[in-house]
C-alpha cells in the first residue's frame, strides 16, 4: 500500500507539472509551430538524458521505441490543437483520458473494473463538462486535442503493459525516458525535413525572455523529470487509477492559465474542479473489511 501511495504521489507531481505546461506551450505557439516546439523541447531533454543510453537493455529499447512513438503522436496533436483553441479547452479535452483509458482497456484488453472506479470516472467527467465553460462551439483545435487524448490513453495502457511483462527485471524509468526523448527528437526532425522551411534553431532569436523560460521549463522539468516520474509511478499504480489522477490536469491548467494568461473560471468551472478532486479522493477509498461472525 505504501508503494502504491508513493506511486500516486509521483503521478500527482506529474499531473501538476503537466497542468503548468499548457500556458507555456500556448506562449511558445505564437512564435513556433508544433514540430518546432517538440524538437527544441526534446533536444534540451536529450542534453541530460543522452548519457543514459549506455548500458541500455534490449527490452528497454524495444518498449521505449514503442512508447516514444505513441508519445510523439499525442504531443504533436496536442500542440497542434493548442494553437487553434484556448489553453483551458485544450487541457479539459486532454483530461478526458480518465474516460478513454477504461473504455480502451475494456474493448482491447477485456478488463473489468469495480463500481468505485467507474463512479470516480463519472464524477471526473462531470467535472470536466462543468469546467468546459466557454460558449464557443467545438472547433478543429478541440478535435485535434481529442485525437491526442486517444493516443495518450494508449500510451498509458502500454506503459502499464510494459511493467506487467517485465516483472522479473523491471524496466528502468530513466533509460525509458532517454529512448522516448530520442524518438521524439528523431520523429520531429523527420517531419521537419519532409515539410521544409525554417528549422527550430533559426527561430530562437525571436524568443523573448518569457519564451526562453517556458522552453527550458518544458525541456527539463516537463520532459526529463516528468517522463521519468510517470514511468516510475505507473510501475506502482494501475492504468485506471493513473487516468483518474491525470484527470486533475485541467484543474492545475486552469489555475496556471488564470495566473499567467488571465483565463478565468466561473462558478461552474470551480464546481467542476471540485468534482474532479473529489473523484480522485473517492477512487482511493478502500471498502471496509468484512467482519466474520463467529458461531
Amino acid at each position: 500500500m505504501r508503494t502504491e501511495r508513493l506511486g500516486l504521489l509521483a503521478l500527482l507531481v506529474v499531473t501538476l507539472v503537466w497542468g503548468t505546461t499548457f500556458p507555456a506551450m500556448k506562449l511558445l505557439s505564437s512564435v513556433l509551430d508544433a514540430l518546432q516546439i517538440i524538437w527544441l523541447r526534446f533536444a534540451i531533454a536529450l542534453v541530460v538524458l543522452a548519457p543514459l543510453w549506455r548500458g541500455m537493455r534490449r527490452s528497454e529499447l524495444r518498449w521505449g521505441l514503442l512508447l516514444g512513438g505513441l508519445l510523439f503522436l499525442a504531443f504533436w496533436l496536442q500542440v497542434e490543437g493548442l494553437a487553434r483553441t484556448t489553453s483551458n479547452r485544450n487541457a479539459f479535452v486532454t483530461g478526458l483520458n480518465v474516460l478513454v483509458v477504461p473504455l480502451l482497456a475494456m474493448l482491447a484488453l477485456g478488463r473489468r473494473y469495480g463500481w468505485r472506479l467507474w463512479a470516480a470516472c463519472a464524477m471526473a467527467c462531470a467535472g470536466m463538462v462543468l469546467m468546459f465553460h466557454e460558449d464557443e462551439p467545438w472547433n478543429l483545435g478541440d478535435s485535434l486535442t481529442l485525437a491526442s487524448t486517444v493516443f495518450y490513453a494508449v500510451y498509458i495502457l502500454a506503459l502499464e503493459e510494459s511493467t506487467r511483462r517485465n516483472l522479473l527485471l523491471p524496466l528502468r524509468p530513466t533509460r525509458m525516458a532517454a529512448v522516448q526523448a530520442s524518438v521524439m527528437l528523431a520523429a520531429a526532425s523527420a517531419l521537419l525535413l519532409v515539410r521544409g522551411g525554417a528549422w527550430p534553431w533559426q527561430r530562437l532569436p525571436q524568443l523573448d525572455t518569457a519564451a526562453w523560460i517556458a522552453l527550458v521549463y518544458l525541456g527539463l522539468l516537463a520532459s526529463v523529470v516528468v517522463v521519468t516520474l510517470q514511468a516510475w509511478g505507473q510501475q506502482r499504480v494501475d492504468a485506471m487509477r493513473s487516468a483518474i489522477v491525470f484527470g486533475l490536469e485541467p484543474v492545475f491548467a486552469a489555475l496556471t492559465a488564470w495566473v499567467l494568461l488571465g483565463e478565468r473560471l466561473g462558478l461552474a468551472g470551480l464546481a467542476g474542479a471540485t468534482l474532479i478532486v473529489g473523484a480522485l479522493v473517492f477512487s482511493q477509498l478502500q471498502p471496509p473489511p468484512r467482519v466474520q461472525m463467529s458461531a
